[in-house]
């Protein structure tokens, strides 16, 4: 028994390094880089809603005197990038203001007030990004809800004037960054036109011939929710 043992045991021996030089030599494995999340590919083009709040301060020779009033409002639009980095759009917004409280007070004793409660515009803009921030520039058509009141004692005065006080033009430039996926956020100045009224016309006659400036300054911050935001990611190598 020992000798089969013995036998057995110096056969295996010998067998194996045999064995072994017929096994194929492992594969060397390179191992993975480590992981790196893919970079966000910012796009502005798309469809956007948002508010926004400020102030509105009215230019010289204003019936609505120069304090500042509050206003709020919404904004929307579209906006479509070009060229790598040129934006241009088309965007709709429409402010609510505080009363102004303002008028002017003839020598006779004529009082003459007026008071924007609203201001809209429809307006083209176009900028130039940087990633996530947004630099640009808008004009176009500005309307406003506006009263136009004159009194003598507490009483109304008929009255007729020239031109459209209601309809003008806007202009404006700004600064918006995204800060989330869908989510931006602007500052924003815009200046409103809307020419000059002069009364041609009064039952009371000393206001006859006076003339006035319509136009407004408004300073915004907003917030604005992109539909479709970002664009697919940069393809990263692994």
């Amino acid at each position: 028994m020992k000798k089969f043992l013995l036998v057995a045991a110096s056969t295996v021996a010998l067998a194996a390094p045999a064995a072994a030089a017929d096994l194929p030599p492992r594969p060397y494995t390179k191992a993975p880089p480590p992981y790196t999340a893919p970079a966000v590919v910012y796009n502005w083009t798309g469809f956007y809603i948002g508010g926004h709040l400020g102030g509105a301060f009215a230019g010289d020779n204003n019936l609505e005197g120069s304090d500042a009033r509050f206003l709020g409002g919404v904004q929307g639009g579209f906006d479509y990038q070009f060229a790598n980095n040129w934006v241009m759009g088309l965007e709709a917004s429409y402010s609510w203001l505080g009363s102004s409280g303002g008028g002017y007070v003839f020598p006779g004793g004529t009082v003459v007030s007026s008071n924007t409660s609203g201001l809209g515009s429809v307006t083209g803009r176009l900028g130039y990004s940087w990633g996530p921030t947004l630099l640009y520039a808008k004009g176009g058509y500005a309307y406003r809800d506006n009263s136009l009141n004159v009194s003598l004692g507490g009483v109304p005065q008929g009255f007729s004037t020239d031109g459209d006080r209601k309809n003008g033009y806007t202009v404006g430039a700004g600064l918006e960054y995204m800060f989330a996926p869908n989510w931006s956020a602007k500052v924003e100045y815009q200046y409103y036109n809307f020419g000059n009224t002069t009364f041609t016309a009064s039952t009371s006659p000393e206001i006859v011939g006076a003339r006035f400036r319509n136009d407004e300054h408004t300073v915004k911050a907003g917030i604005n929710y992109r539909f479709g935001w970002g664009g697919p990611p940069a393809s990263t190598a692994y």
